[in-house]
């Protein structure tokens, strides 16, 4: 009893998020008393209780991790938003910074001065500045490259020389590295002298003098050997080595099948340049996730939930103005077959039948298809394959729901002629959406483009006037 209503306890507690909106009301509800009753007492603004709701959102803010506060952050309309960041801990900035969407980021750095900004590089690590670096000013940019030793700078240098999405840009440079003729002993010792070990550190690195990876020393095995041995009996020469020109993808890939908590990345000499961890790959994959998602349906990452009206006007029209031009042409399809139509009233009430069917199996094979590209399931080789199997299914659900449909149409109008219709038009359009289902999104990774932009719209807008079509047009070759 005393688990489960420690349970309950916890599920029904506050997030941050509330807690975080409930001091942040308190704090407005008095400058908004104040506000209306036209007091100018500067010594009654900032009375008693307005500096302690203060404190108590600020020490709330204190205990929060940098993700929880970043999460809040990106939850806020803008005021509310740059109240709580400028209560953030200096020290924290960048940790934040680097939690937020890229929409949120560019918001709050806007806030911050030059100086602010140099400053919240100063406790991240190369590879996390690096992955600020494309939202930062360049002058700021300049600054702290002055800023940083000579061997970091040539590490954020070469961080910031890799594409976006390969594995160099996921690089950690904060490795460990021991040689293999030295007793576990020795390790062991040199591990206490650091302050602390890299996050997700499960392996140590082995190399010989020039860098080059022998093998890797696990943890588990380091913990539990004899200290007498020496580091070539225990390591392990099988393991996975990734290059900075890889794939951001095939690392992810690699992770998932492998368990993998941390990986090597090497050169094609096998100098070792870094690692790939975890944690980078599991934010990684959450971005993929969302980009993807929002790509769907023809939206901009870049925009912040909470920009200004015409800001996500100017993100969103591009697709609207395609959905207008294919809403137009589906009512000119409909427009072909005016006359059929006022023959046959009926044919008004089914054909969103058949289109809106059409566009959610459609809809169903991008999205299989958009999975299997990321996940590399696809090749040359297998395309003419997938493209029949997705006919198939469409084959046989269009024969089971087109049936279906065709003895509703015939119990309800009592006309077999146009239950058939319904039948053929519901199998056709489910072939034409399985079919275009896996040619759009290869398509557009064939042309270089995200295989999830725009697809779904792409996929709806073809369904529409591909079923009106076919159904208005079987419905005057057969019915009229």
């Amino acid at each position: 009893m005393t688990e489960a209503n420690e349970n309950n306890d916890q599920e029904n507690s506050p997030t941050p998020l509330e807690q975080a909106t409930y001091l942040l009301q308190k704090y407005k509800l008095v400058a908004g008393l104040v506000h209306l009753q036209g007091i100018s007492d500067e010594s009654l603004v900032e009375s008693t209780v307005q500096k302690q709701n203060l404190s108590e959102l600020q020490d709330f803010l204190d205990q929060l991790h940098p993700a929880d506060i970043a999460h809040i952050l990106e939850a806020l309309p803008l005021d509310d938003r740059l109240l709580i960041w400028s209560m953030v801990k200096a020290e924290y900035d960048g940790e934040v910074l680097l939690e937020t969407s890229d929409a949120v980021r560019a918001t709050l750095i806007t806030d911050m001065g030059s100086k602010e900004l140099v400053a919240a590089t100063e406790y991240l690590n190369t590879d996390e500045i690096a992955d600020l670096a494309p939202d930062l000013p360049q002058e700021v940019m300049d600054d702290v490259f002055r800023s940083l030793p000579i061997a970091e700078r040539e590490q954020l240098r070469e961080a910031m020389s890799y594409p976006e999405d390969s594995v160099g840009a996921l690089m950690d440079f904060n490795v460990i590295t021991i040689r293999e003729d030295v007793r576990l002993e020795v390790v062991l010792r040199y591990l206490r002298r650091l302050e602390e070990m890299p996050d997700h550190t499960d392996q140590l690195f082995v190399v010989d003098r020039n860098e080059h990876l022998k093998g890797v020393l696990l943890i588990n095995r380091l913990l539990v050997s004899d200290p007498d041995t020496l580091v070539a009996e225990v390591m392990s020469k099988e393991m996975i080595k990734l290059h900075p020109n890889d794939v951001a993808q095939q690392a992810a890939n690699a992770f998932e099948r492998y368990d993998l908590v941390s990986a090597s990345v090497v050169d094609d000499t096998d100098k070792l340049l870094g690692r790939v961890t975890v944690d980078t790959i599991i934010d990684f994959i959450r971005d993929k996730a969302k980009s993807e998602a929002l790509n769907l349906a023809g939206l901009s990452e870049d925009e912040d939930l909470f920009a200004p009206v015409l800001k996500s006007v100017k993100n969103r029209w591009v697709w609207l103005a395609i959905n207008l031009v294919t809403a137009f042409i589906a009512s000119r399809v409909i427009g072909m077959f005016e006359d059929s139509i006022e023959k046959l009233v009926a044919l008004a009430a089914l054909m969103p039948i058949i289109a809106g069917i059409g566009g959610n199996s459609g809809n169903q094979t991008i999205t299989m298809i958009v999975r299997a590209l990321a996940l590399d399931q696809i090749n040359n080789r297998s395309t003419w394959k997938l493209i029949f199997k997705e006919i198939g299914v469409s084959a046989v659900n269009g024969l089971i729901w087109g049936t279906i449909i065709g003895l509703l149409t015939f119990a309800i109008y009592q006309n077999p002629q146009l239950g058939l219709v319904m039948g053929i038009a519901m199998i056709l359009n489910l072939l034409l959406a399985a079919l275009l289902g896996v040619l759009i999104p290869l398509t557009l990774r064939k042309f270089g483009h995200d295989p999830a932009l725009g697809s779904s719209v792409m996929i709806t807008a073809v369904t529409d006037s591909g079923g009106f079509f076919i159904f208005l047009g079987l419905a005057t070759v057969f019915l009229l």
